[in-house]
Order: C-alpha cells, then sequence, then structure tokens
C-alpha cells in the first residue's frame, strides 16, 4: 500500500499556511494599505518566480497569447481582487471571522456549478450549503441572527464574503485553464494581479498617507509571496496529483481552522461561542455537500 502520510502532511501545511496568510494580513493593516500589500505581494512574487519560468514560459507563448484574456482575467480577478478584498476586509473585521468566513467559499463553487453549467444538485447538497449559511449568519451577527435586522452584517464580513465569491469565480475558471506548464501559467497569473492592483495602489498612495512598513510589514510580504504563495500551490499541486483532486480538496477545511487558532494565538483575538458554532456549521455543511458529490460520483462509476 502506497504510503500517503508524507502527502497528508503536506496538504496539512498547505492549509497552514493558508490560514497563516488571513493573519498575516491583519498583521500587516497595521504597516501597510491594502492595495499597496496587494501590488507588493503580487510584483514580489512575480519577480521571484521570472527566472524559474522564463524558458517555459517563452515554450508555451503561442498558447498563452491565443488565451491570454483567460489569463489575465483570472489573475487580475482571482488573485488581485481577492486579495484586495481580503486585506481591505482585515482592516474592519478580525481574523477570526475572516478566517471562517473563508469556509464558506466551497458553498459559492457548488452555487456557480448550479447557475452557470446547471449541475444537479442534490438534496444532501442542498442541506449542507443551508447548514453552512446559517453558520455565516452566526457569525457574521455574533450569535444573536435578530441583531441584522437592526444593524446589518458588519462592513468587513461583507467585503470578506466578496472575496471569497471572487476566489470561487476563480477556481470555477480553472476548468478553462489552457493546458501549459504550472510555471508558465504561475508567472501569468501573477503578473495579471500586479497589473489589476497597479491602479488601486496608485489611488492609495494619492490620496492616503504612505509611510515605508517597519520589519514587520516586510516579515509579512515575505510570508505571503514565500508560504501561502509558492509553497501552498505547490504541496496542493503534489497532493492532487498523489491522491486526486477530491481528497485533496478537503483539506481546504482546515484553512479556517488553522487561521483562527493562528489569530488567538499570535493576534490574541478572543474567540467566542459563536465563532465555535459558526466554524462547526460551515465546515459541517461542506463536508455534508462535498459527501454527497462523492457519493454521487461513486454512484456514476458504479
Amino acid at each position: 500500500m502506497k504510503n500517503t502520510a508524507p502527502i497528508y502532511f503536506l496538504l496539512c501545511l498547505t492549509a497552514l499556511f493558508w490560514g497563516g496568510n488571513t493573519v498575516a494580513g491583519r498583521l500587516g493593516s497595521l504597516d501597510w494599505q491594502p492595495m499597496t500589500l496587494t501590488f507588493a505581494r503580487w510584483l514580489l512574487a512575480s519577480l521571484v518566480i521570472l527566472p524559474f519560468a522564463w524558458h517555459k514560459t517563452r515554450a508555451d507563448w503561442p498558447t498563452i497569447r491565443t488565451n491570454g484574456a483567460l489569463l489575465f482575467a483570472l489573475g487580475a480577478v482571482g488573485l488581485g481582487g481577492f486579495n484586495m478584498l481580503l486585506y481591505l476586509a482585515l482592516t474592519k473585521t478580525t481574523a477570526v471571522n475572516a478566517s471562517i468566513l473563508q469556509a464558506y467559499m466551497p458553498a459559492f463553487i457548488f452555487i456557480l456549478n448550479f447557475v452557470v453549467l446547471g449541475v444537479r444538485v442534490r438534496a444532501l447538497q442542498l442541506l449542507g450549503l443551508l447548514v453552512s449559511m446559517i453558520g455565516v449568519l452566526v457569525t457574521c451577527t455574533r450569535g444573536n441572527p435578530a441583531a441584522f435586522f437592526n444593524e446589518g452584517f458588519n462592513t468587513g464580513d461583507v467585503i470578506m464574503l466578496m472575496a471569497c465569491v471572487v476566489y470561487a469565480g476563480y477556481t470555477f475558471g480553472l476548468r478553462w485553464r489552457p493546458n501549459i506548464d504550472w510555471m508558465s501559467f504561475m508567472l501569468v497569473v501573477f503578473t495579471g494581479a500586479t497589473i489589476a492592483a497597479t491602479p488601486f495602489m496608485i489611488y492609495e498612495l494619492v490620496t492616503q498617507p504612505f509611510s515605508v512598513p517597519g520589519w514587520r510589514g516586510w516579515a509579512v510580504l515575505c510570508y505571503a509571496v514565500l508560504f501561502p504563495t509558492f509553497c501552498s500551490q505547490l504541496f496542493y499541486a503534489k497532493g492532487v496529483a498523489a491522491i486526486g483532486g477530491n481528497r485533496a480538496g478537503l483539506f481546504i477545511n482546515l484553512v479556517p481552522i488553522f487561521g483562527s487558532v493562528l489569530a488567538v494565538l499570535i493576534l490574541q483575538e478572543l474567540f467566542q461561542w459563536f465563532h465555535a458554532v459558526g466554524l462547526l456549521l460551515v465546515v459541517g455543511g461542506i463536508l455534508v455537500a462535498e459527501r454527497s458529490e462523492l457519493i454521487l460520483k461513486t454512484d456514476k462509476k458504479n
């Protein structure tokens, strides 16, 4: 029997690094404006990967040029747009809330598959999505859903949900990714994210005071580039290749758990009862929906 323990370990690290990105974004908000941090992250990531991806990108250039609009959109919206919204949300909400709300991302992917592709939705999937929606409501209203009608959602939580919709769209769009080398793809979408963030960064610098980040700000930037950007992408790709996308995808449900734990340990944020209830409902609902998808695929094989 093939030993999958090392692969599981890499996938756990993937979720840990992605969860840490939320904490890093919250820390980064003390030193960086959100658009400037997004621009700096993807510019540095593009420069780091450039020497490794250059030859592969040249070889793939005919395909890249043919699919340029799609690739630019994936980078600009999925990476640039998501991180601009994420870092903006983290100036207005806690890292714990942002981590838990990210767990709802698979639900948006289910919805996109249903609305755009007409993928059949089973009753168990609907139940899972409903449970997850209740978890989001519990988290955003701090355990008092009736307060929504008086106060509405926190602005940061709404922006975080928008970020989840954007990244779900990116994930959905990957089904049309052209057949090019992984390194070529990363360089192109990183560049697209950098270009997309540029006008927002310029506007931010013109309209808001800028100060050079201290060591904490540069540490956050280096972490965001090295771990969530490169290590997580590489480890996740290895995991998918080794055990398949369905099994590897389940590890994404660890992201809000790691993010919440790190927020408590590093940022000393409070993890309250409604966070626990919301996290259990969101992750539990998604697992029910994903379980239904696995059952459906098993039935088709049989």
